[in-house]
This record gives C-alpha cells, sequence and structure tokens, in this order.
C-alpha cells in the first residue's frame, strides 16, 4: 500500500494534525456555550437549573446521537458528513450570538449538538487513518485538538463576553468558516482513502494490545470503563461549569481571574491529553489509566476546603494528571471491540458528553437547592468511583506487541 494511504506503519502527519486542529476549532463552537453561562445568568436572569438544562440539552444530544453515527459510519464512512457537520455548528452559533429568548438558545444549541455528533466519531476515524503504527499518539493529537478548544472557553469569557457580551460569539463565525474549509479537505483525502481500500480489497483494521477476552469479560471491562468516563465526566464537567462561581463566591474572586483559573485547569487538562496518548503506547493502556486515577485523588477530595493559593496548585495537578487518560479511554475501548472502531468512538465520547449532561444538570440543581458550598463537597467524593480502574483487563504496551 502506498505510504500516504495511512498503513499500519507509516502514520500519515499533515493528515493527524489537520483533524486535531478541525478538532480544536469544533470544540471551541461547543466551549461558547459554558463560556457564555456567567453573562447569561446575568443578563437574562437565569437560575442554574436554567443553566445547567441547556448544557443538559446541548450534550446529550450528541451523546445520544455519537453512537448512531459511528455505527453507521463502520458499516458505511461518510467522509463528507465531516464538514456537513461543521456547517450545522456554524448556524447553531450563529443563532446564539443574537438571540435573548431562552427557548431559542435550546434550539441553537441543539444545531450544535447535531455538529459534534457527526464530527467525533469520523473524526476519530480519520485519526485512526492517519495513525499507522502511532495510535496512541494519533489519539492523543487529536483529542488534545478538543481539549484546547474547550479550555478557550474561560478565555472566551473574560476577554470577549465580559467585553462584547452575548454578541461576541459571532467572532468564532469566522473559526468556524475555516473549520469547513480544512474538514472539506480532510473528506477529500478520507474518501480517497477508502477508494484505495476498495481497489486493493483490503481494509484497514486495528491490531488490539489486549489479550482474548470472552464476550463477558467484554461486557465487564466496557461497564468499568463507562464509570470511570462517568466519574471523570461528571467531576471536569462540575470544575468547568460551575466551579467559576464557588471562586467567586468562596474566594472573592473577579469573573476575569476566576476564568483565567479555570482556563488553567484545562490548559493543564490539555497538556495530560497529549503525553497520555503515546505514554500508554509505552507502558500500557491500564497503566495510564491507574495514573490517572491514583494521584490526582486526594487533591480532588481536598480541593473544596483549601486557601486560594493552593487551590490554584490543586487545579493544575488535576487537570493534568485527571485528563491523562481522556485519549486513552478511547483506544482502550477500541481495542477491546477492534472490528468497531467508529461505533466504540461514538459510545466513549458520546458517553462522556452524556454524563456530562446530566452533571451539569444534576449540579445546577443541587446548587440551586443546596447551595454551592455543599455541592462542591459531594462532587469531590466522586473521582473516589474511578478506582474501579484497578479492575479492568491488563494489556501490553504497543512497542512488545
Amino acid at each position: 500500500m502506498n505510504k500516504q494511504v495511512g498503513n499500519l506503519n507509516n502514520p500519515v502527519y499533515p493528515i493527524m494534525i489537520a483533524i486535531a486542529v478541525a478538532h480544536l476549532i469544533n470544540d471551541t463552537m461547543q466551549a461558547v456555550i459554558p463560556a457564555m453561562f456567567p453573562i447569561l445568568k446575568s443578563d437574562l436572569g437565569l437560575t442554574f437549573t436554567q443553566i445547567g438544562l441547556i448544557s443538559f440539552a446541548l450534550n446529550m444530544f450528541a451523546s445520544a446521537l455519537q453512537p448512531i453515527v459511528g455505527f453507521a459510519s463502520d458499516k458505511k464512512p461518510m467522509p463528507y458528513a465531516l464538514p456537513i457537520g461543521m456547517v450545522s455548528s456554524f448556524v447553531g452559533i450563529a443563532i446564539i450570538a443574537f438571540t435573548s429568548q431562552y427557548w431559542i438558545i435550546i434550539i441553537a444549541v441543539l444545531f450544535l449538538g447535531f455538529g459534534s455528533a457527526i464530527f467525533h466519531p469520523e473524526g476519530s476515524r480519520v485519526s485512526f487513518m492517519a495513525a499507522g503504527s502511532k495510535r496512541g499518539l494519533a489519539q492523543s493529537v487529536y483529542q488534545v485538538g478538543g481539549n484546547s478548544g474547550q479550555a478557550l472557553a474561560p478565555l472566551i469569557s473574560a476577554y470577549i463576553f465580559d467585553l462584547l457580551g452575548q454578541r461576541g460569539a459571532a467572532i468564532v463565525l469566522v473559526v468556524a468558516a475555516i473549520g469547513i474549509v480544512i474538514l472539506s479537505k480532510i473528506a477529500a483525502w478520507y474518501r480517497k482513502q477508502l477508494e484505495q481500500e476498495r481497489l486493493a480489497k483490503k481494509k484497514r483494521v486495528l491490531v488490539s494490545n489486549l489479550p482474548p477476552l470472552t464476550k463477558k469479560q467484554v461486557g465487564i471491562a466496557l461497564t468499568l470503563l463507562f464509570t470511570i468516563i462517568f466519574a471523570r465526566s461528571f467531576y471536569t464537567t462540575n470544575i468547568t461549569s460551575f466551579y467559576v462561581f464557588y471562586l467567586m463566591d468562596h474566594y472573592d474572586v473577579s469573573l476575569r481571574l476566576g476564568q483565567i483559573l479555570i482556563f488553567t485547569f484545562m490548559a493543564f487538562g490539555v497538556v495530560g491529553t497529549f503525553f497520555g496518548g503515546s505514554l500508554s503506547d509505552r507502558i500500557g493502556r491500564k497503566n495510564v489509566i491507574l495514573l490517572s486515577v491514583v494521584v490526582p485523588m486526594p487533591f480532588c477530595l481536598a480541593l473544596p476546603y483549601v486557601p486560594l493559593w493552593a487551590a490554584m496548585i490543586f487545579l493544575v495537578i488535576i487537570g493534568t494528571l485527571i485528563m491523562i487518560s481522556f485519549s486513552v479511554t478511547v483506544v482502550y475501548a477500541q481495542e477491546l471491540v477492534p472490528t468497531k472502531i467508529g461505533t466504540m468512538a461514538g459510545l466513549t465520547t458520546g458517553f462522556a458528553f452524556g454524563m456530562g449532561a446530566i452533571g451539569a444538570m444534576v449540579i445546577g440543581v443541587l446548587i440551586d437547592h443546596r447551595g454551592i458550598d455543599f455541592t462542591m463537597m459531594v462532587v469531590s467524593l466522586l473521582p473516589l468511583l474511578l478506582l474501579v480502574a484497578f479492575f479492568l483487563p491488563k494489556d501490553k504496551p504497543a512497542s512488545a506487541v
């Protein structure tokens, strides 16, 4: 097979980077929503429950659709669905930039959710096709793009919405237009790879680093993995969407400083995501997942009780380590079911979105009824669920396979 086809030994780095940039743009548009929460709460007089419902609508819609898109693309890949999904997100941002009605905001985030649901399974497939022998690295580069986009949310809030208000979201439309162009180019490459596979009568497959497992063992492993994703998504949603209110209330910091601290948490999460994938190629997926569980645990438990200077340090440590397994859990799920690349990418990413959606709704209601201090204390206990990672099947490092 030609080197540019992206076979098992030769990574196609330009495509690997391009899909990561597209992921950054896609998730930047998603990040506009939590970035707007302080503005929407102030300007429209929304409750925390209503804010949680906006996040729920966005993430749950994307969550429900992603496995469906992944399953469909496993049967029939859809290269040009990628730019179509970006167009849907463009429409959502355009609507949300100029409306002042709550129900229209809900409709707008459905457009964003639809675009995200299309992008993530197909984007993960492109990452796999471009990866060659660097599966962990490719997935990390891809996820770094997405996490970087999400990390921009507090900066967008601090330096765009704080200055320009809700209409500042229109600035993101320029970036979305660039994303549509990039994804159109990627879709053409994607279609070419599928055509070359068809002519060669050889389908690209994933080589698993896990030992042979029964269907029951795979089912148990997936249940454990989804428990990890649930706890991690619930916890990180709390930090990225609501912890800024805790910082403002508990430590009396300004909105801008609070958002910068949230950005710090997310930025170091990007660093952890990048190194996690390549590290998992060397020491194994399970070992990296365990690293992301054990080390940050005491910092997560202590975060609500420490002074501001310590909270700043803890956010760096937690952000780096709890996200070091973000891309690794996707690859691990794909290696559990190596014949369903798109389906497993859709399930894991979709489940993360769904848990984030439910988390935002539950946390919003809890803050309204029990107060923000109590809520932060309760959520700090969630990382204890991550300890189920010890029961995952052991895999071999990619270098040893």
